[in-house]
């Protein structure tokens, strides 16, 4: 199996970046797309739409709906098509951004990414979520590259909701655990071999820099500013989780994360927020040392990510619900069958089960 490593052509991050959307826009096309909801039309259009004038280009914004979809990408090809774009761009958080993907994927367009939270280490990555209209996991949607561009204003992102960094944290948090395991079992990464050397260290780099730099981030954005701890939080949430978990691979974090879209309770969580506790449940999965254990688990408690089921909305633990959520983790083809060792629904509800009750306070 070759190694093989993959990124964005191109990642830029800086405070103020947006203001330069249009000429980096500008080497794609000269009719974008630009999608994004409600909110974030109201936060960066007026930015968007000056910078993109700017540069001569014809611009034309599309609300996102909210769930990133079979219908909803089928309803923006349409608008792309109608409207004769040559570039999409997309700006917002995860599901936002994976739409636009999606969208530039099967209208054969070069895509900007423009994220205006460090939610989730979908930005830099050349795969979507596909969920139902509902909410639920439906399927990874797979791309033959990378976005074309990254954009990442570090102003905007620092100003957002704290919840939003601290999520992001909880996804990054899984990408070293994950691409260990992956290691070990030799299983194909997202990219589509062994992981590389480079890969592997952007995985621990990450972790590194959530450890060290997490607490303090998150100070900084409570306090209304941005710090170099912010910054590089930034850059951990979604760069190097990205690559991270792109060419180093995916396990049973992710897989778990998936298992608890069967949650109603859990609904209401982000992203990260699920894959944190996931990669608490991965960690007991391998019986991982009791002090790396206790080193993830303080690290969640310290920046505010669930450790147990209640903090996730689940009031009741049920154990028939947690076997459903057990069973999805499992289910065919689930990066869960990348640990390096065989894994069945029982010994994911014993983990689930166990790592919640380490978890409580």
């Amino acid at each position: 199996m070759d190694n093989i490593i993959i990124s964005p052509s191109k990642y830029i991050q800086g405070e103020g970046a947006l203001d330069n959307i249009g000429k980096y826009v500008s080497v794609f096309g000269g009719k974008p797309l630009a999608i994004a909801d409600d909110f974030v039309m109201g936060l960066v259009r007026d930015r968007v739409d000056s910078s993109i004038a700017g540069e001569g280009l014809q611009v034309s914004f599309d609300k996102f709906n909210g769930e990133c979809s079979r219908p909803e990408i089928d309803r923006l090809i349409e608008v792309c098509k109608t409207g004769g774009n040559d570039v999409i761009v997309g700006i917002g958080g995860g599901k936002t951004l994976d739409t636009a993907k999606s969208v530039a994927y099967y209208s054969k367009l070069p895509v900007v990414i423009v994220p205006t939270i460090a939610s989730t280490d979908a930005p830099t990555s050349a795969l979507a979520v596909i969920y139902t209209p509902e909410g639920e996991f439906s399927e990874y949607l797979l791309f033959p590259s990378n976005p074309n561009m990254v954009i990442m204003d570090t102003g905007i992102i620092a100003a957002a909701p704290v919840r939003t960094l601290v999520a992001g944290m909880g996804d990054a948090l899984s990408t070293y655990f994950e691409a260990r395991a992956n290691g070990l079992s030799g299983k194909a990464t997202m990219a589509g071999g062994a992981p590389t050397r480079s890969a592997q260290a952007l995985a621990k780099l990450c972790y590194d820099t959530l450890i060290a730099d997490g607490e303090k981030a998150k100070a900084a954005v409570e306090s209304g500013v941005s710090t170099k701890a912010v910054e590089n939080i930034i850059e951990a949430n979604t760069y190097l989780s990205g690559i991270g978990f792109e060419s180093s691979g995916l396990a049973a974090a992710h897989a778990i994360h998936n298992g608890l879209t069967k949650l109603e309770e859990c609904h209401h969580l982000l992203h990260g927020e699920k894959v944190a506790f996931g990669t608490l449940t991965q960690l007991v999965l391998e019986n991982a040392s009791t002090q790396e254990f206790e080193q993830v688990l303080g690290f969640c408690r310290a920046v505010g990510l669930p450790t147990n089921l209640h903090e996730m909305g689940v009031e009741e633990v049920d154990d028939e619900k947690l076997m459903a959520v057990a069973e999805a983790s499992c289910a065919e083809g689930e990066t869960i069958h990348n640990m390096p060792f065989p894994v069945t629904a029982k010994s994911v509800f014993a983990a689930i089960k166990t790592a919640h009750r380490l978890g409580l306070k």
